[in-house]
């Protein structure tokens, strides 16, 4: 078979992978979504979704691996994160003779399109095309319903020290348009580009959703309070939204999607109005 991955090369396997070693968390929950998790043989660090994932060897992380536990697992194909990997590590990987697949998602639709290729890779495409033809028909009743809005400005903050956000080449950025958004940084030049306050104060978004580590809200979302003439804190629109829902390109972003939507729902409303009522927390 002959599968062409996200850099425009084509993996030749001679049949479907049975050894697959994923570098990213959300390839490997993107590989039970496709009906196709019980080929994977190892996993890198914080691959926690769904369940059965937890149970998987773990060689490393998404920066750094154990090449020697690689080589005894004497994986048929190993599937990396382009722009998490990184060309260094994808690189080496070759050198040693793996067969490595290079999977990227930057809109909503390539989830549904990863969805379908790990099907193929690994001799499951009657599952994972099904549950991708399914995801996507949840992805267009989500966009309908905030079709023809007013774009509201929208920062999405990833973390605080330093300032980080992301430009309009990334997933979550099709998320905020796709709800009727528009990304405050979409014009920076680099994915997930280091920001200043100043930059954020200049912009002065209406809306600020932040993500963090974990699924309680960051502390440090509310430190915008010090700043009241701020479109988002004069507004109190100061949004939380888990990362494992909105920052993992699986079907699960549709959840973090929903959450999204619903708080510029919210934000336009009370633009409309002219009133507060309170952070959503």
């Amino acid at each position: 078979m002959r599968v062409q991955d996200a850099r425009g090369h084509w993996i030749e396997l001679p049949a479907p992978a049975e050894r697959i070693v994923a570098l990213a968390p959300h390839i490997v929950e993107n590989f039970y979504s496709a009906g196709a998790g019980d080929r994977l043989v190892a996993a890198v660090s914080y691959s926690d979704y769904p369940e059965q994932a937890r149970k998987l060897p773990k060689i490393g992380n998404y920066k750094a691996l154990s090449y020697e536990s690689l080589l005894a697992l004497k994986p048929d194909l190993i599937v990396a994160w382009g722009s998490g990997n990184g060309d260094e590590m994808i690189q080496k990987l070759e050198d040693f003779g793996f067969t490595v697949f290079v999977n990227e998602s930057h809109t909503l639709e390539d989830i549904a399109l990863s969805v379908r290729l790990f099907g193929e890779l690994a001799g499951t495409g009657n599952n994972s095309n099904r549950a991708a033809t399914e995801w996507l028909k949840r992805l267009a009743k989500l966009k309908h319903n905030n079709k023809k809005l007013t774009p509201i400005s929208v920062f999405y903050q990833v973390w605080n020290d330093p300032l980080q956000t992301l430009n309009g080449e990334h997933l979550i950025s099709d998320v905020i348009e796709s709800c009727g958004g528009r990304n405050a940084f979409a014009d920076a030049i680099v994915l997930a580009p280091k920001i200043s306050i100043e930059s954020v104060l200049n912009r002065n978004p209406e809306v600020i959703i932040s993500s963090g580590m974990g699924e309680s809200r960051p502390d440090w979302l509310d430190a915008w309070e010090a700043y009241p003439t701020l479109s988002a804190v004069k507004n109190d629109n100061l949004y939380f939204v888990p990362p494992d829902i909105i920052q993992r390109h699986t079907f699960r972003v549709l959840d973090g999607m929903g959450m999204i939507c619903s708080n510029l729902r919210k934000a336009r409303a009370k633009a409309s109005t002219g009133l507060t009522d309170g952070r959503a927390r």
